[in-house]
């Protein structure tokens, strides 16, 4: 292992880094932002293993966009596992979860000597922080006045899609209540030059700190101030204000920063614990702090090395239709009432690269997002679930429909508490179907999961259905955000679970006969 990193400054040099390894494809032809990329890209996504670059294809950056001169487009930048661990700079994911491992394990200090020996690890830790610099590329170009969303080359994804859409964008906010800052990854739907839809789903926290900045308006004018606020997420709509909008109006502060270093733009997405800025996480994956400036026009602060900043607001009592748009799920996610983020200043490097983006039928680029994930979060998920062994999350299951977990299993009942310790645990709570196996079954072999479950069930006996929040994009559910969700317990059944029949033992052959025939093989001509 090389050990822990020394961060890319920014997307170029990670542009470099991905050229020289061999893992980038630059695009001469001219290309349509309208359709062409998104078709180009679907296909190198869904490349097999053969090949210098394995599944998922390359990295690809064009360089002629049709009615963009100059412009550059990078898409599939995290589309491989390889890449992934490039972004990271580790030769395994496995070496982030040890290094999180290692801070969890850490046991409060006992007495002086104890305190003395956590100094340098906590000194460690505290160089990881954001740190605030009086400018950055970022700033090369400032529109205040002259701006327009449509100089950049932003993808119009799928053919039902209801617009062009900004796909890759670290959406910036801060509480109201705690001032801390979220980063979240929310798709934007442009609308014209100046303004964009704020595709943040309920369960998110830009959306929580949308809904405390209503909570604290409403309670400086209402008497009840949550009654106030949820009566106006409920009946605003259309993009018209409500008639009584004077009593909680009022502008949260937004900024968006597009093509940040790969370990920024990856922190945005990661189901991080809300007291926890993404900015620290940032931080503790490059092991170098994350740069940051002052916006020029909100009180809100971007990574400096970002090619593009756009800076605005959202008005609290304005919502407006947003959508379709070709989804992760392998559908269309159809219309539906999001905030308006309107653009006051648009800061960007000269000749800046547009990062972006796009989803649809697995695999995709997002696929291997999803599954860096899964394993750098283990260790955290072990924490609050101490016998789960390991989990899938399967890439055609799209990360919110099935979460395959092996345990440790102690006690009768124990597959439906965990079910049940996951529906409550953070964004996992959208999960709609559970799979609970024993310990030896391995989770990321489908195969073997799908035979030991369909062996081990009795369908009545072991499946448990639960009603609760679901996944925004679930257009099965039986209304939006609220369904029922599956847990099937395919664990061995104890007699102290009312299970009194013999369990057969597993076929295996034994290790003397094996040991024989392996040294034997060459002789049977089966090479």
């Amino acid at each position: 292992p090389r050990g822990w990193p020394v961060a890319y400054n920014d997307l170029r040099e990670w542009i470099s880094a991905l050229d020289k390894a061999g893992e980038l494809k630059r695009i001469k032809a001219e290309v349509d932002p309208v359709l062409e990329i998104t078709e180009i890209t679907d296909r190198v996504s869904k490349w097999g293993p053969r090949g210098t670059h394995g599944p998922g294809g390359p990295a690809l950056l064009f360089e002629n966009i049709k009615g963009h001169p100059g412009a550059r487009v990078l898409i599939n930048q995290f589309g491989s596992k390889r890449r992934m661990e490039m972004a990271l700079e580790v030769d395994s994911l496995d070496e982030i979860s040890a290094r999180i491992k290692m801070f969890m394990d850490v046991k409060s200090p006992q007495g002086l000597l104890d305190k003395i020996k956590m100094l340098p690890m906590l000194s460690e830790l505290g160089k990881l922080f954001p740190k605030e610099v009086a400018t950055g590329p970022c700033k090369e170009v400032i529109r205040k006045g002259d701006f327009s969303l449509l100089d950049f080359p932003i993808l119009q994804c799928w053919p039902k899609d209801g617009g062009r859409f900004i796909t890759l964008p670290s959406v910036i906010t801060r509480d109201p209540k705690s001032g801390k800052r979220n980063v979240g990854t929310y798709r934007m739907h442009v609308y014209d030059a100046n303004s964009t839809g704020m595709h943040w789903q309920r369960q998110k926290q830009g959306a929580e700190h949308y809904r405390n900045q209503m909570r604290k308006l409403a309670a400086e004018g209402a008497a009840n101030p949550v009654t106030a606020a949820l009566d106006l997420m409920a009946r605003s709509g259309g993009g018209s204000r409500v008639p009584d909008g004077k009593q909680v109006a009022g502008r949260m502060d937004v900024a968006v920063a597009i093509g940040t270093d790969p370990a920024m733009m990856f922190s945005s997405i990661v189901p991080a614990p809300p007291d926890v800025e993404e900015f620290i996480i940032a931080g503790f994956l490059r092991q170098k702090p994350v740069e940051l400036v002052k916006c020029e026009t909100v009180d809100l602060e971007v990574p400096a090395n970002s090619e593009i900043v756009l800076e605005g607001y959202v008005e609290l009592d304005e919502l407006k239709m947003e959508g379709p748009f070709g989804d992760h799920t392998g559908f269309y996610t159809m219309e539906d009432l999001y905030p308006v983020f309107h653009i006051t200043c648009i800061t960007h490097r000269r000749d800046p690269i547009y990062s972006t983006t796009i989803v649809g039928k697995p695999p995709m680029e997002d696929a291997w997002m999803g599954k860096a994930v899964e394993r750098i979060f283990l260790p955290l998920m072990k924490l609050t679930i101490p016998e789960i062994v390991d989990v899938n999350l399967p890439i055609e299951g799209v990360f919110h429909n099935l979460m395959i977990v092996s345990i440790k299993k102690s006690y009768p009942g124990q597959a439906r508490k965990v079910m049940s310790a996951i529906w409550g645990l953070g964004q996992a709570m959208s999960t709609k179907c559970i799979l609970v196996v024993d310990e030896d079954v391995n989770v990321q072999d489908v195969g073997e999961v799908t035979l030991k479950v369909l062996n081990n069930i009795d369908p009545e006996r072991d499946i448990q259905f639960t009603l609760g929040p679901v996944d925004s994009l679930d257009h099965a559910s039986r209304l939006p955000d609220y369904g029922s969700k599956m847990g099937v317990d395919a664990t061995r059944k104890w007699p102290s679970e009312g299970f009194t029949r013999p369990w057969p033992e597993e076929i295996t052959m034994d290790a003397e006969t094996k040991d024989r025939v392996t040294k034997r093989w060459k002789e049977f001509g089966l090479e």
